[in-house]
């Protein structure tokens, strides 16, 4: 399955876009996306942190077509 999505702030700088798509086998999991997505860039970390339909994901949570999905560096603030 193609699987694309937004790429925010420092990640969007190490691959270059702030558009990634990624081929995964069916189903897509989130950990299946989060795994294809370090592999853009030397700069990416090994985990970064994976929203679907605008809610953090963890690995285990399917992707279907049509859903929204982010890759989201850290953030810190106060």
């Amino acid at each position: 399955m193609i699987v694309a999505g937004r790429v925010f702030a420092s990640y969007a700088d190490a691959i270059g876009s702030d558009r990634a798509t990624v081929s995964v086998p069916d189903p897509a999991t989130v950990g299946a996306v989060r795994a294809a997505v370090t592999t853009l860039s030397p700069s990416m970390p090994p985990r970064p942190i994976i929203a679907v339909n605008e809610e953090y994901a963890t690995d285990d949570v399917i992707i279907a077509p049509g859903d929204e999905v982010a890759v989201i560096p850290p953030v810190a603030g106060g």
